[in-house]
């Protein structure tokens, strides 16, 4: 059972906060009753919910692999009015959320869905989900530094899994290297680099779990497709 106001927000009819004054009007009947309660819960499955006099559809799962630039807040909404992901895709009627975070600073790939449980699983460190990243930092990085990612580093008084670097690349005075980790701790790449001695001048997601941003331009979004949802389904 859900609030009726959320119910209404994920199925695009308007804000949260909007909804509440259409309830509050006497427009929203749920199983031909008019409500004006707040606390009102329904069940989206089962119960019939008209919106001035029209049923609003069941709310459809939908699942976005999204390629994030630099400059956009992992967040619904932003209090300072930044931009966020959810700019990247003004013409979507479902609300989603992201399946974990990307820094302001930070690009790549990132899933967005309205599937609550799958993006439980996703981004639960049980569940040990893979994500790849490329790294640029600046200086030369000798194979003594890399040892500390692979075995593990002491943030916020917890030893981080160990991370996985292949791909090393040396230019004029910056490293280049990927890092695979399953944990999604707060700036956790950036940080471990930080330990490390060494600063990150660009960071990208490249690959969570199989998925990858194969095809896709900064700033562009696709759907997964059935076989991608099953497979993002079944991990775990």
């Amino acid at each position: 059972m859900e609030r009726l106001q959320k119910v209404m927000a994920h199925a695009g009819v308007a804000s949260r906060r909007k909804s509440e004054e259409i309830i509050a009007e006497g427009r929203v009947k749920v199983n031909g009753e008019i409500v004006t309660e707040m606390g009102f819960k329904v069940d989206p499955k089962k119960d019939e919910i008209e919106v001035d006099g029209e049923v609003i559809a069941k709310e459809k799962k939908v699942y976005l692999l999204l390629h994030k630039p630099e400059g956009y807040i992992t967040t619904v909404s932003d209090p300072k009015e930044r931009q966020t992901v959810m700019d990247l895709i003004p013409d979507l009627k479902q609300r989603v959320y992201p399946a974990g975070r990307l820094d302001y600073d930070s690009s790549g790939l990132l899933i967005l869905t309205n599937d609550g449980d799958l993006c439980y699983k996703l981004t639960h460190p049980k569940k040990e989900v893979d994500k790849r990243y490329w790294v640029r930092a600046k200086g030369t990085i000798f194979a003594e530094d890399f040892n500390k990612f692979e075995e593990g580093m002491v943030i916020d008084g917890r030893k981080t899994a160990p991370a996985k670097i292949a791909n090393i690349n040396y230019l004029d005075n910056y490293t280049e290297f990927e890092i695979t980790i399953h944990e999604g701790r707060n700036r956790q790449v950036r940080r471990m680099c930080r330990i490390a001695g060494f600063s990150v001048v660009k960071l990208k997601r490249t690959a969570f779990a199989f998925l990858s941003l194969d095809g896709l331009a900064e700033g562009e979004y696709r759907y997964l497709n059935e076989e991608e949802i099953k497979k993002l389904k079944k991990i775990g």
